[in-house]
């Protein structure tokens, strides 16, 4: 599926932005300049634009121009607002990053699961433990489901890489909305056993529901993070009533 115009502009600002490209209080270039140096229109400047300031990278300052807001942080942050992978999370935050695979079966969703995860009764998922380690300490451990219907013919392999990969490029299905709770949670035996927990004995849990363009729930995660490598960040703006 081809990635359109907009979205590979925004890309590209996003990183040169998060390289410190475009410093934090600087001004990106012009719209009549970025317009030029990606051969697009205006409107396509445009919804780049409006992408980078959906994720708090920017502001648009009428008169003068866009500046960039972005901070990087010294812990690892993770977006809310954003879909990302573990991999482009760690890229992003500039980190050296594996993944482990100890667990990888196939299971039918049953009645007591179906409540929790939002997948209907009888569902055949794939169910994986991934075990995340930045700069070589293990950190976050990722209970997944993936509906098998809906991402057929995962492999251990596959989600020892990126299961978003496999989904978006080889696929070709769009991830389009991920629902989340986050929860500060006691440590269970599997955190023990797989992350590098020194004296702590609670962690963070991001659950999500993930859909595709269809409005299919495809995945169901239940991520656990060491508390202090956790961050997540959002970007608000106050409407007025």
């Amino acid at each position: 599926m081809p990635k359109s115009k907009f979205e590979s502009i925004y890309k590209d600002i996003k990183v040169k932005i998060e390289n410190e490209e475009y410093e934090y209080q600087s001004f990106l270039p012009s719209e009549h300049t970025l317009i030029e140096v990606y051969d697009c229109s205006r409107n396509t400047v445009r919804r780049a634009i409006a992408e980078l300031a959906a994720l708090g990278y920017v502001q648009s300052m009428h008169g003068k121009g866009v500046r960039v807001i972005y901070q990087p942080l010294d812990q690892a942050n993770f977006t809310i607002g954003g879909i990302e992978s573990f991999k482009e999370s760690a890229a992003r935050n500039k980190k050296k990053f594996t993944t482990d695979v100890p667990f990888f079966e196939e299971i039918v969703v049953d009645k007591r699961m179906s409540k929790k995860t939002g997948f209907e009764e009888g569902t055949l998922v794939y169910y994986i433990q991934r075990v995340r380690s930045l700069d070589d300490i293990a950190m976050i451990l990722d209970i997944n489901m993936f509906s098998k219907e809906l991402v057929p013919n995962l492999t251990k392999a596959i989600a020892k890489r990126s299961i978003y990969d496999y989904i978006e490029k080889t696929l070709g299905m769009q991830i389009v909305t991920s629902k989340r709770t986050m929860t500060v949670e006691r440590i269970t035996e599997a955190d023990e056993n797989y992350l590098d927990m020194d004296d702590y004995d609670m962690l963070a849990v991001v659950t999500s529901q993930t859909y595709n363009s269809d409005g299919l729930l495809f995945e169901y995660t239940q991520s656990r993070h060491r508390p202090d490598f956790f961050c997540f960040h959002d970007t608000a703006s106050r409407k007025l009533s």
